[in-house]
């Protein structure tokens, strides 16, 4: 028997070397002479991979040790770094592109239970409640305690019309809340489009995928063909967006700044981790100048008076688009503070069918801001009465576990710092209780006063401004 775990050992270290040395360790390493394979801990973690194997109580399967060893080893990293299996990474890309299976969330993990990023909108989870910071307990009558957030989302998925019962722990109740969802198809439409009213356009992106920013080009052409005359004001609500794909934020930032501004900048230890995305097709169509879905936009797009609404649920992608509006001075952003999500995670498949996605870089704003743990400050905060702000309910990236630092954090300032500037908030008076109890509430329409609000300070840009002259 001894033997027979000695020879384990040693093709497990052998195996593990090999894979090494295959993903270029060592060229991936830091650059220092003494950078070499960490043969003890790998002799240590092949060890424990025999004693488990020959004295556990019970059969492990080869496949399943490992890639639980692989899962560990990402998820130990940061909150968003993970591993997928084969089904994982088909979700993903099915997600991506805009279809799937289940109930529409976007989840974590935390403290061991699967904790609520956002509920995607007109989504099974959207309809029935479920909010940014709940904490998912129980799947049926399965705890949640001692699952990967792979294995979770794994029993979350399903055929449609099949029924799941969640038990869901909420900040300022005092029981599990509980929640039965029919399964459904998830055909998540990213980008959502109206006339507020004449002369102002209402566009709402719910995540970027693949074709958002087709689909948002398809959007202001329909509404400025509806409208049969420039815009006046328009209002692009990114609240409760959770992110997605990073040339798709690059391209709707474009449809709105400069060809070839900055949008946003990378920096990682890779050299490809180190990108500079400027407003150019070549960093958001697939296809180039040749396949531009934003050529042929009207150019008063690029100077027309703007809000941007975000709010905690805003993140990643959300936030690189209201950063860089921001920074170019190209739009008021209006809500309240984001989430802080300032990482960029790199799908890297694997020969099995497998992948990882594993953080990669920090995303900075064109004017070197990083909203990592921090988040994008609105221009001017305004509460939504039926989601008051309360710092012990909001749930940000700084807020889990293991979650990367502020870079800037860590740098010494050259000359101190001035006292930030207060930014002017809304606050709602009593006559806007009528705003309130909307769950879910109606984005975009007159029950929506964060939306109210934005579209009030548009009309007073006209007033102050009345030939949509750039402001």
């Amino acid at each position: 028997m001894r033997s027979k775990i000695e020879k384990i050992v040693l093709l497990t270290i052998g195996a593990i070397v090999g894979v090494m040395l295959s993903l270029n360790y060592s060229a991936n390493a830091e650059k220092n002479p003494a950078s070499q394979l960490p043969i003890d801990a790998l002799r240590t973690f092949a060890e424990v991979y025999g004693k488990i194997k020959s004295d556990y109580v019970e059969q492990v399967d080869d496949k399943k040790l490992i890639n639980e060893a692989i899962n560990g080893m990402l998820s130990g990293l940061d909150p968003h770094s993970a591993f997928l299996d084969v089904e994982g990474f088909k979700d993903l890309q099915a997600g991506t592109q805009g279809e799937f299976g289940g109930l529409g969330i976007e989840v974590g993990m935390e403290d061991g239970l699967v904790k609520v990023v956002t509920p995607i909108e007109d989504t099974p989870a959207f309809k029935a409640g479920l909010k940014t910071g709940d904490l998912i307990m129980q799947l049926d009558d399965t705890l949640v305690k001692g699952m990967s957030l792979n294995d979770a989302v794994k029993r979350m998925r399903g055929k449609p019309n099949t029924p799941i019962k969640l038990t869901v722990l909420r900040k300022g109740e005092n029981k599990p809340l509980y929640f039965t969802l029919i399964r459904d198809v998830i055909k998540s439409q990213s980008v959502k489009f109206k006339l507020s009213e004449p002369n102002y356009a209402y566009v709402r992106i719910t995540q970027f995928q693949e074709h958002t920013g087709e689909d948002l080009a398809k959007a202001l052409t329909k509404l400025r063909d509806l409208n049969k005359a420039p815009f006046k004001g328009l209002v692009l609500d990114l609240r409760n967006n959770p992110g997605g794909l990073l040339n798709a934020a690059v391209g709707v930032s474009a449809a709105f700044i400069p060809r070839d501004a900055l949008v946003v900048y990378t920096e990682g230890r890779a050299s490809d981790a180190k990108m500079q995305l400027t407003a150019n097709p070549a960093n958001y169509s697939r296809g180039g100048e040749k396949a531009d879905y934003l050529k042929g936009l009207p150019e008063d797009l690029k100077s027309l008076p703007m809000v941007v609404l975000i709010n905690g649920g805003s993140a990643s992608a959300s936030e690189i688009v209201s950063g860089a509006l921001q920074d170019h001075k190209r739009a008021v952003i209006m809500g309240t503070q984001s989430f802080g999500k300032g990482s960029v995670q790199t799908i890297l498949p694997m020969n099995n069918g497998t992948a990882i996605k594993l953080t990669t870089a920090r995303y900075f704003t064109p004017n070197g801001r990083s909203i990592q743990a921090k988040g994008i400050v609105p221009d001017i905060v305004v509460e939504d009465p039926a989601n008051p702000s309360d710092a012990s309910l909001n749930l940000r990236e700084a807020d889990l576990s293991r979650h990367l630092s502020n870079p800037k954090d860590t740098e010494a300032p050259a000359k101190p710092e001035p006292k930030p500037e207060a930014k002017p908030q809304v606050t709602p008076s009593k006559d806007d209780k009528n705003f309130a109890d909307k769950t879910p509430f109606e984005a975009g329409t007159r029950s929506d006063y964060q939306f109210v609000q934005a579209l009030n300070l548009l009309k007073g840009m006209e007033i102050l401004n009345p030939n949509n002259k750039p402001h």
